[in-house]
């Protein structure tokens, strides 16, 4: 997170977290048991940088956020997100492609990330937003001949790209700040 504001910056961190944790859990769906262990691992450090750095949020709630003056923008952003990520989800069930599911709701998050950053201010979000939908992208055509969800691969791509993000947030955060408390 490249960001002036420190109380965005911790509360990305936080979320990043978080979502790290949903990601690896949906990747659990049809994953294969070797990997399960590795996917509550990714899943206990996103609930570890999601404790931490929600304090540091917390703490940090008086200082000023990009968002000041933008906010019924950002909630517009989620609300279209939602709403395509449910619809096309939806769409996939009923035509017998829910397997796809997954990867439609990922491929909607990556690209959400263009958009917020602007509202952010944070280019890095930019940078997350392309490399994840380029790997969905590249992994769309293999993913068309197999059976099982795409959760199976798409969750551990989500969560791991999230927690990587969070990870190096966190320690610029640590630097620039001088620690979390």
């Amino acid at each position: 997170m490249l960001t002036e504001f420190v109380r965005d910056h911790a509360f990305t961190i936080a979320w990043f977290g978080l979502m790290a944790v949903a990601w690896f859990g949906w990747s659990q769906e049809d994953a294969p048991s070797h990997w399960r262990w590795k996917l509550g691992a990714g899943s206990v450090a996103g609930l570890a940088l999601a404790g931490v750095f929600g304090y540091a949020m917390v703490t940090r709630w008086g200082q000023s956020s990009a968002l000041e003056g933008r906010y019924e923008w950002f909630g517009l952003l989620v609300l279209v997100e939602v709403v395509a990520a449910t619809i096309g989800s939806l769409y996939l069930q009923r035509s017998e492609k829910g397997r796809w599911a997954a990867w439609w709701v990922a491929m909607v998050v990556a690209a959400h990330f263009i958009p917020l950053a602007f509202l952010v201010a944070d280019g890095s979000l930019i940078v997350l937003g392309v490399l994840q939908a380029g790997a969905l992208l590249l992994l769309a055509r293999p993913l068309k001949g197999k059976q099982w969800s795409t959760s199976r691969i798409v969750g551990p791509m989500m969560g791991l790209s999230m927690l990587l993000f969070a990870v190096v947030s966190a320690a610029l955060f640590v630097t620039t700040e001088g620690g979390v408390w």
